[in-house]
């Protein structure tokens, strides 16, 4: 019963994303978009670079797929070095805080989970951590959010 409906509420919040976002999905609309974004920028550029950073860092922190588009729109607001410089920053203190939550507050919660899984990864991590964790950063069929 749980899964269908978290099925539903999926679907549901993309059909909502999409018919808000409809005007954005054209090249006119995109354009426009970013115009206006631009203009928000200019006339509080404090405020936008510092609300950009936190919804990066959220982002990050929570796992969201969004960290691509978040990227380019980081290039296509703040030109390329200043998005550059802008992403690494907010990326890796979302990632960090990523880390520190996985590894503090969720722990158990995966570690039930997951049972006999969970400590067969707590021992090869205890054999050959390094190796054991570059091997599966390498490994593309597990995504970097279930890393972490």
């Amino acid at each position: 019963m749980r899964k269908p409906m978290l099925f539903a509420l999926i679907a549901l919040a993309v059909l909502v994303l999409v018919w808000v976002s409809r005007d954005a999905l054209d090249l006119a609309g995109l354009r426009a978009l970013l115009d206006r974004v631009q203009a928000w920028r200019t006339a509080h550029p404090g405020v936008f670079a510092g609300a950009f950073f936190l919804a990066y860092v959220a982002i990050t922190a929570l796992s969201l797929p969004f960290a691509v588009w978040m990227t380019l729109a980081a290039g296509a607001v703040f030109g390329f070095w200043g998005g550059l410089v802008l992403v690494s920053f907010a990326s890796t203190i979302g990632a960090t805080l990523a880390f520190l939550a996985a590894r503090f507050f969720l722990r158990d919660w995966v570690s039930q989970r997951l049972g006999a899984r969970a400590a067969a990864i707590e021992r090869g991590l205890a054999r050959d951590g390094a190796f054991y964790l570059f091997s599966l950063r390498l490994i593309p069929v597990v995504p970097f959010f279930a890393l972490n």
